[in-house]
């Protein structure tokens, strides 16, 4: 080889490397972006979708898409038929059942059902409902529901709120809370304590009519529970009903469900307390007709005493019942013991007094045969 072809060869070699070398790098650079490019768009999805995934499913772009372009203030098919509203209950104590006051107070867990076209979204394998706590109600409609015959009630919050919300694909929607209402029961006297009661309580929307709600049991006769372990201390609980009716009112017609719960009371405690003790008085009034009848002081002391203990005794038991103006059952029965107490007091005082004048007939007639003898 000539001297000039072997310089043109070291000259030409370095140049023939650096393009080489040049491709080479840029194919590897490019390999390496392609295989990291996918991760880094993954990570930023995953980050702002929320990060709450079920698979392929992003939980939280469902939840979020919620929020787009939806009203709360506006009921669901405004303007169109009435939004139908589901309830049932299930009563798992029923804690006083006041005859003073009036009311009984119960503890209950309360559910609703209603459809929001609105909250519909595509159904996903694993995702056909979504149960989502309690903070979301703040984001959706909900029927004003109140109870109209509440006198005080609270919402259980240990050790959370007790509340849950279910939202299905097709936008059925089922809130549960837990409820504890006193709520007011008239109650009628007349038999007690050998009464039956009838107390109730009615569900009804504050403001919305009939053309925008409508109640009902979304059970039928089933949609009302009441637990097994429901005991009360002087009421056994009889059975329970449910109505649905229309209320018309100065502001329109609205629908209303009622609830009706019957309880039967329990004789034992006042069997026990006042029927038996007050037979035993009149009783033992009639035993001072037995004694010696010039026992008087006797006699005396025993009647007052079952008077005054009759008197007691009928104070005490109205003392723990309403004033009310009509005559009840047990008091024709204390009235008539204390009448027969008093009746054989008057009898006592009445025998006392004639053998206080048959005593002073004696005497004058002894005191006349002793003058007379004596001339």
């Amino acid at each position: 080889m000539s001297v000039s072809a072997m310089d043109k060869l070291t000259i030409l070699t370095p140049r023939t490397r650096t393009p080489l070398l040049t491709i080479w790098l840029a194919i590897n650079m490019a390999l390496i972006v392609q295989e990291t490019g996918p991760k880094r768009s993954t990570t930023v999805q995953s980050a702002t979708g929320g990060g709450s995934m079920l698979g392929d499913v992003n939980i939280s772009a469902i939840l979020d898409s919620f929020s787009v372009s939806y009203d709360k203030r506006v009921r669901p098919n405004y303007g169109g038929p009435p939004v139908e509203v589901g309830v049932t209950m299930y009563v798992l104590s029923i804690s006083s059942l006041s005859e003073v006051k009036m009311d009984f107070t119960l503890d209950f867990y309360f559910r609703q059902f209603w459809t929001d076209p609105r909250l519909a979204y595509r159904k996903r394998p694993g995702v056909e409902t979504l149960s989502v706590g309690s903070e979301f109600i703040k984001n959706i409609w909900v029927p004003d529901t109140f109870f109209v015959n509440e006198k005080q009630s609270y919402f259980h919050i240990a050790t959370t709120s007790n509340e849950f919300i279910r939202v299905h694909h097709s936008g059925s929607i089922t809130r549960s809370i837990r409820l504890t209402i006193t709520a007011s029961c008239p109650m009628n006297l007349q038999y007690f304590p050998m009464d039956r009661q009838l107390c109730h309580i009615e569900i009804e929307s504050f403001g919305y009519t009939m053309r925008d709600i409508r109640y009902k049991w979304n059970e039928g006769p089933n949609s009302v529970g009441v637990s097994s372990e429901v005991s009360l201390p002087q009421f056994k609980v009889l059975g329970h009903r449910q109505r649905a009716m229309e209320i018309s009112l100065t502001t329109g017609n609205y629908s209303r469900l009622a609830c009706e719960i019957q309880f039967v009371r329990s004789m034992g405690y006042y069997l026990i307390q006042i029927y038996i003790p007050s037979g035993l008085i009149v009783i033992i009034s009639w035993v001072s007709f037995w004694l010696n009848r010039n026992a008087t002081p006797a006699r005396v002391a025993l009647g007052v005493t079952t008077v005054l203990t009759m008197t007691t005794l009928m104070s005490s038991t109205n003392a723990a019942l309403p004033k009310i103006s009509y005559v009840k059952s047990i008091d024709v029965y204390l009235g008539t013991c204390f009448v027969m107490v008093f009746a054989s007091l008057l009898g006592k005082q009445n025998l006392a007094t004639k053998n206080i004048n048959l005593n002073q007939k004696t005497n004058i007639y002894q005191t006349t045969t002793t003058h007379s003898n004596s001339k």
